[in-house]
């Protein structure tokens, strides 16, 4: 989405806040999907169970670490390839819809080392086709991988690989806050899971924000050193509270693991995880009401607590 060519004074700025339905109807079937967060931490999963509903087919999944987004779109049968350096559930354990679609239904699957996976994404951040990488001659991950091609580096003569770009079509993450003309806040103390959604946010034309909150103009202007993607960048912003649940959102709440426990003991069978389809995503509407069959009470207990003085 652009602003119209306008050289009149009064020229308005473009409102980029959509429902998540609305916004999830820019990722079209068969496109290169990049998803925010980084192995258990801050997903954009309201949006992941909204491309469920919409029964989105033949994705190609291009991450650093995959993990509870990727395995609930491979196994509601959305994803015909991934490419990334991990899909799992850390503590939590195995990805079992990934590992039984690797083994049983043969899902395409590209393997990266995870430095170099998060380097496809500068080489796509810098408009480049591929990223030159050192250190690969002679391992599996060159043979197994017929996309990563050697060359010789034309200044120094060293034996290089060239690694190409993420190049997604389409990169969805979740954020603190926005206001609604998409400037997006990131709070000053960030970990991996930040810096790596700052990364995916430069990479591509398409990028969707789902956001605990919005803030006013006034708070914006009043905390500009916040804002770290601008509104020019973005597609659309959903609001979303508990937008990252079952997974952690950095400074606001905890990761859920009494949900994810539920959530790999229904996924250790294709039944199983059917039935947990039908109770939290199909069966269901809305963002709103899946916030509504966790509980109020239940989301509560999972913000952090700040014991700075």
């Amino acid at each position: 989405m652009s602003i119209p060519a306008n050289a009149a004074a009064g020229a308005r700025r473009l409102e980029k806040v959509q429902s998540l339905a609305d916004a999830a109807g820019l990722v079209a079937d068969g496109c290169r999907i990049a998803i925010g967060g980084f192995a258990i931490y801050q997903r954009p999963m309201a949006f992941v169970r909204e491309l469920v509903r919409q029964r989105r087919k033949g994705l190609t999944v291009v991450g650093v670490t995959n993990s509870i987004d990727t395995d609930m779109l491979i196994g509601a049968g959305a994803v015909r390839r991934v490419e990334t350096s991990y899909v799992g559930f850390e503590k939590y354990g195995l990805a079992r819809n990934f590992r039984r679609a690797c083994e049983r239904d043969g899902l395409d699957v590209v393997d990266y080392p995870e430095l170099l996976s998060w380097d496809r994404f500068r080489a796509s951040q810098e408009n480049l086709a591929f990223w030159p990488a050192p250190g690969l001659g002679g391992t599996d991950v060159v043979r197994l991988n017929a996309d990563i091609r050697p060359f010789t580096c034309p200044a120094s003569g060293r034996p290089l690989h060239a690694l190409p770009a993420a190049a997604p079509d389409v990169v969805v993450l979740h954020a603190l806050a926005s206001d609604v003309y998409g400037n997006v806040i990131f709070p000053p103390y960030r970990n991996l899971p930040q810096n790596l959604d700052l990364t995916l946010a430069r990479c591509c034309d398409r990028l969707i924000v789902t956001v605990e909150r919005i803030v006013s103009e006034n708070f914006l202007r009043r905390h500009s050193h916040l804002v770290e993607i601008p509104s020019v960048r973005v597609s659309a912003v959903c609001v979303a509270p508990f937008g990252a649940h079952p997974t952690s959102m950095l400074g606001r709440y905890e990761d859920d693991q009494a949900h994810w426990q539920a959530y790999v003991d229904a996924s250790q069978t294709d039944e199983g995880f059917r039935r947990y389809l039908d109770d939290y995503v199909l069966g269901l509407d809305s963002h709103a009401a899946y916030l509504d069959k966790v509980g109020g009470s239940r989301l509560a207990s999972l913000f952090q607590v700040d014991t700075q003085k």
